[in-house]
């Protein structure tokens, strides 16, 4: 499951983030996300209304765990802690993450509190110059983002190209 960084702002304008793999893409412009009521920063969503979801990247992967085994709850110097700084995003109330190169700026459209399911419509997505290949979109092999296996609970790097997309079935029509 892809590795997303979710960060907030709290009341007080204090930037908090949270690793959540239990998401995805849903359309082009909506993400949606499982995460707990409980955590600190899904309680600075519901109050601001804003959130970004960063990729994690291999070279990050230690601040990224971190952000996932420390509660913002019990330590309120986490996002610094973890070494990140924040960056105001000029598109929603939310901060982006200096030190991820990839980020979804996205405001708050529903939170099932059954479900623990959030859903955010993506408003923007910006990208560090470093990671884009020469046609000016992102290139995977620059962002180096990682996975989650859950069942052996490891991170893993995106490999190399497996085939290609809306071709390779093609041989078998």
């Amino acid at each position: 499951m892809p590795v997303f960084i979710v960060a907030a702002y709290d009341k007080t304008g204090k930037p908090n983030a949270m690793n959540a793999a239990w998401g995805g893409i849903f359309t082009d412009n909506t993400i949606g996300i499982c995460i707990s009521e409980s955590h600190k920063t899904t309680q600075d969503i519901l109050a601001s209304g804003a959130f970004t979801v960063s990729m994690a990247t291999a070279d990050k992967v230690t601040e990224c765990d971190y952000v996932g085994i420390v509660s913002g709850n019990k330590e309120p110097e986490k996002f610094a802690k973890a070494g990140f700084h924040a960056v105001k995003s000029e598109f929603v109330n939310a901060p982006l993450i200096a030190e991820l190169p990839m980020t979804l700026e996205c405001e708050l459209l529903s939170y099932d509190r059954e479900s623990n399911f959030m859903t955010g419509k993506i408003v923007n997505v910006s990208a560090d110059e470093g990671i884009l290949g020469s046609d000016g979109q992102i290139d995977i092999a620059k962002l180096k983002p990682i996975v989650f296996d859950p069942i052996h609970h490891d991170y893993l790097n995106i490999g190399d190209k497996a085939g290609s997309a809306f071709s390779d079935g093609k041989k078998l029509l």
